[in-house]
């Protein structure tokens, strides 16, 4: 019988792309979510009963081993950006990790991947940051022959960054640390080193997944503004400004007691964007899986042409100005 993944948040941005993946290599793949119901498309990778979402909440025990027993593997794609109601840093980064790799463990699984983020740092000025470096650390203890994946900013189809920076209405995008440096990485890339992982293509330890080109928000900000094809002003704002604003917002959403989402600007989050985000130098990366990263210049297009004045039909638009009557 073909062997079993479990993914943690299977679902989401970089889980379905780790699951498509294994299920075309011939695993079985088991997709632990918290709605298993939102979570259906992925039953389509696979040929029937080879992908199946099942109901898990990592901060649970009981769910956790449910979702591992049986399994040959799991991987942990698990995280968020900001808090809300239950789901704090702390019980989601750190003790959700912890608990992955202790079950799993129990469970006499030996094969790990966890989904970290270049950055994280248990002396780092963000919380953020430190509840991953604080979940990498539980499970090294937890489970040794783990693979750790920290990637820098991902873009995809369905990714949070440049959708979001290119849906904006109006003609300025305001930028947070506009000289902070990124390495943008395909999040196909990373799913594939994770499948390698899985398979024991490399050793434990941690990898830190960049893309081919290290570029500043700002420039970041100018290259998507290109591929859509709209002119807009990029205007930087100052770090001391965006914390008074986060901070509001962060406060907004603690007196409505959730009815608010601070989905905008968090303070932790301006404290991440004081650091740049790339590899390190002596870092180990995708040469170590035989991998060669994608340009994010190559992909862009596929994805962001629906914020273009006139969507698909613009490059035909363009075109039509050329042609005489």
């Amino acid at each position: 019988m073909a062997q079993l993944v479990t993914i943690f948040g299977g679902s989401g941005f970089v889980g379905r792309y780790i699951a498509r993946r294994l299920a075309q290599q011939g695993y079985r793949v088991r997709v632990a979510v918290r709605r298993p119901n939102e979570a259906g498309f992925v039953r389509t990778y696979g040929v029937v009963g080879q992908v199946e979402p099942i109901l898990c909440n990592i901060r649970d025990d009981a769910s956790v081993a449910a979702a591992v027993a049986g399994a040959d593997a799991v991987v942990n794609c698990v995280g968020i950006l900001a808090e809300s109601g239950k789901n704090q840093f702390d019980t989601v980064q750190t003790e959700g990790a912890a608990r992955v790799a202790r079950l799993a463990a129990e469970a006499g699984i030996n094969r790990m991947v966890q989904i970290s983020a270049i950055g994280a740092d248990e002396n780092s000025p963000s919380e953020y940051a430190r509840t991953k470096a604080a979940g990498e650390a539980a499970i090294q203890e937890h489970m040794p022959s783990a693979v750790i994946l920290r990637p820098s900013i991902i873009f995809g189809n369905e990714d949070e960054f440049f959708n979001r920076f290119a849906g904006m209405i109006g003609p300025v995008i305001p930028v947070v640390g506009g000289s902070t440096k990124f390495q943008p990485v395909y999040v196909d890339d990373v799913a594939a080193a994770a499948v390698k992982a899985i398979n024991g293509d490399v050793p434990a330890g941690v990898y830190e997944l960049g893309g081919p080109d290290v570029r500043t928000f700002r420039e970041l900000m100018q290259d998507m503004l290109g591929v859509i094809h709209r002119r807009k002003m990029i205007i930087g704002v100052p770090f001391f400004a965006a914390s008074i604003m986060g901070s509001v917002l962060d406060f907004v959403q603690t007196i409505t007691l959730g009815l608010f989402t601070n989905g905008i600007l968090t303070k932790d989050q301006v404290q991440n964007l004081k650091s740049d985000n790339v590899v390190s130098e002596d870092a180990k990366g995708f040469e170590a899986f035989g991998i060669v990263p994608t340009n994010y210049h190559a992909v862009l297009p596929d994805y962001l042409w629906k914020f273009r004045p006139s969507g698909q039909y613009d490059a035909i638009k363009a075109s039509a100005k050329n042609m005489r009557g």
